[in-house]
């Protein structure tokens, strides 16, 4: 299993690396630096350190807007404390002036007291335990909304590299351990010490010879600590490598369920995830034989206490040199003494655990995106839809262009095909006028402004974009249809339903457009769901229209129901149409023809028909197998 893991953290740096490399022989003017986050490997290995300054100081900024209530959750701390230690005091009281001196009205009084104490003491627990979970809560609130807010943030560069399963662990599970280090770690280890402290306190107070008798089991105490601290912190590093590695697994074998099934994978996808499972679970079984071992050894080492004072105090109390009442209250502290020990190696845990994860949450937040908007942006209030390429070129990986040298310009209104064969770079041109990724030459400019230039959020409200790979929310069709955008109506809704097609199909639906589509659109047909996408670029109103494939995934029918309506969609818009089928494309204004990243042709229909090249070819099989067909 660690030549496997071994062999994971290899490849992971392989693909690192040569990320690092890529963008280092990158224009640095044509694309940031990018910050590579660390392997997996590299990432679990923080967990050897249980504290660090630089790490925490930033967590405790998290803390800064409650500030107030953690001042209190801290007074209420001591509260705890001072009222937990007292009680073995009043005890002492309770045995050496009243019961030996046979004096009821004092004891019942002295009892009253110490139940009074209880009584408060549990309000002011209840008090201080509610305030701290409170605090934890409001903390990894803003925490995760943080995180997830900087994640939306990121290029696509970004997503290509990152499992999905990675990032649901560092906003899930990571974040959750942080809950437990704010509410029941930081605020906790001062009612610890607290308590120790007041326990030394009254124990030095009353004899410290006996004191010193009790704590002769500290050393053998702190080296069972140590000892138990290596051992889980190992457990707790392979624990959260195999989570992680869970969550990848089940989030990519789920959400390709359909492949799975096809070609019978269900047997050897159960097998792959069983041994994921198991190695998780025996890492989880490895911290509990360490937490069973060590808590019973924390117990017994206590209990060595508890009958070396029993020994020495008995003998003394014999003597009359130790009353019973220091004696009882001793062997009270002597119990007390120990748990709070015991309590702050788990809190050393939580610790260990919080800075690993807070370490690869920071990570994360600290990761800058290729794509950044600019300092000053320029207006782009309102677009025309004039589009041009100069000499762009563009790679995903390394030096690996796939678009060489691109130019092409579009006027305002004009529809525009690009054809060619699969990986001919038709949908990067596409990823570049979004910008989704920045070309490493070359410049693209809308209405003669260079889209680097322009914020992203304007540059995409003037883009509307329907591609071949659907996704549709859990959610109702209204709600998929406008995304939630309160500028859009419900009539702009119906009525951009109604100009594509589907209304019909809708109203016949029992909730109609109030109806749950449920996780990307299920309970829909592959072609009413891409229709279902049609609507929704058509109520966003965008100035330039981009069709990805937009007909690829619909049949004969729903197909020349969707060109009636693209003609309709197409009118006083830019659009750009990218498509296999070039049955759908012979009216557009200009076509477009590409091989291997460059473009190869460029004209009508007509135009390419008569050139006899590229476009005739492909044109003239299509046609065969239609006829065929």
């Amino acid at each position: 299993m660690a030549e496997d893991k071994k062999k994971i953290f290899e490849e992971e740096k392989k693909v690192e690396s040569g990320s690092k490399a890529a963008a280092e022989k990158l224009d640095p003017a044509a694309l940031p630096i990018m910050n590579p986050e660390p392997d997996e490997n590299e990432q679990e290995e923080v967990l050897g350190k249980a504290y660090d300054a630089r790490l925490m100081k930033r967590l405790i900024k998290y803390l800064k807007p409650y500030a107030k209530w953690v001042y209190l959750a801290i007074f209420l701390t001591v509260g705890v404390a001072m009222l937990s230690t007292i009680r073995p005091y009043l005890t002492k009281i309770a045995i050496d002036n009243y019961i030996v001196n046979k004096d009821s009205v004092g004891l019942r009084n002295i009892i009253l007291i110490l139940f009074g104490t209880l009584v408060f003491q549990g309000l002011v627990q209840y008090s201080m335990t509610y305030l701290t979970q409170w605090i934890g809560q409001k903390t990894i609130f803003d925490l995760r909304m943080e995180l997830f807010s900087h994640i939306q943030k990121f290029s696509m560069s970004f997503f290509d590299k990152n499992p999905v399963g990675r990032l649901v662990t560092r906003l899930t599970n990571d974040i959750e351990v942080l809950n437990e280090m704010f509410s029941s770690g930081i605020v906790m280890v001062f009612a610890d010490i607290f308590i120790i402290g007041g326990i030394l306190f009254f124990m030095f107070s009353l004899s410290w010879q006996l004191t010193l008798i009790a704590l002769s089991v500290v050393i053998p105490l702190i080296y069972a600590t140590v000892i138990f601290r290596s051992k889980v912190r190992n457990a707790f590093r392979d624990i959260r490598y195999y989570l992680a590695k869970m969550n990848s697994f089940l989030q990519e074998h789920i959400s390709g369920i359909l492949v799975v099934k096809i070609f019978n994978k269900e047997k050897k996808t159960l097998e792959e995830f069983r041994q994921i499972n198991y190695d998780h679970t025996k890492a989880n079984k490895k911290s509990v034989l360490y937490y069973s071992i060590f808590f019973p050894v924390v117990e017994l080492i206590g209990a060595i206490s508890g009958g070396l004072i029993i020994w020495y105090g008995g003998g003394k109390a014999v003597e009359g040199v130790l009353t019973i009442g220091i004696l009882v209250s001793f062997i009270q502290y002597s119990e007390m003494f120990f748990r709070p020990i015991r309590d702050l190696s788990e809190k050393y845990n939580i610790m260990q655990t919080a800075m690993a994860s807070s370490e690869r949450i920071f990570r994360l937040l600290d990761r800058k995106s290729v794509i950044v908007d600019p300092e000053n942006p320029v207006p782009f209030d309102s677009c025309r839809g004039e589009i041009e390429f100069k000499n762009v070129s563009f790679a995903y990986v390394k030096n690996d262009y796939v678009l060489k040298n691109i130019s092409f310009d579009i006027k305002q209104g004009e529809k525009v095909a690009f054809v060619g064969a699969t990986g001919a770079g038709k949908s990067s041109i596409m990823n570049l006028l979004c910008r989704f990724y920045d070309a490493q030459k070359g410049d693209i400019t809308i209405d003669g402004k260079n889209i680097k230039d322009i914020r992203q959020a304007d540059l995409r409200k003037n883009i509307g974009l329907v591609v071949q790979d659907i996704f549709l929310f859990s959610d109702t069709i209204s709600n998929n249809i406008s995304l939630n955008n309160e500028l859009i109506s419900d009539k702009k809704i119906m009525d951009s339903a109604k100009i594509i097609g589907i209304d019909g199909f809708i109203q016949q639906l029992p909730q109609k457009y109030g109806q749950n589509v449920k996780e990307r659109g299920v309970t829909l047909s592959q072609g009413q769901r891409q229709l279902i996408t049609f609507a929704r670029a058509l109520a966003y109103d965008p100035r330039i229209l981009i069709l990805d494939e937009a007909t690829s995934s619909v049949d004969t029918h729903s197909e020349i129901l969707i060109q009636n309506a693209i003609d309709k969609l197409m009118e006083g818009r830019t659009s750009i149409i990218i498509a296999h089928r070039l049955s759908t494309i012979q009216k557009c204004d200009k076509i477009i023809v590409m091989h291997k990243g460059e473009i190869r042709e460029s004209g009508t229909h007509h135009q390419l028909l008569e050139l006899g090249g590229i476009y005739s070819k492909l044109y003239q099989l299509q046609y065969k197998e239609s006829y065929n067909v």
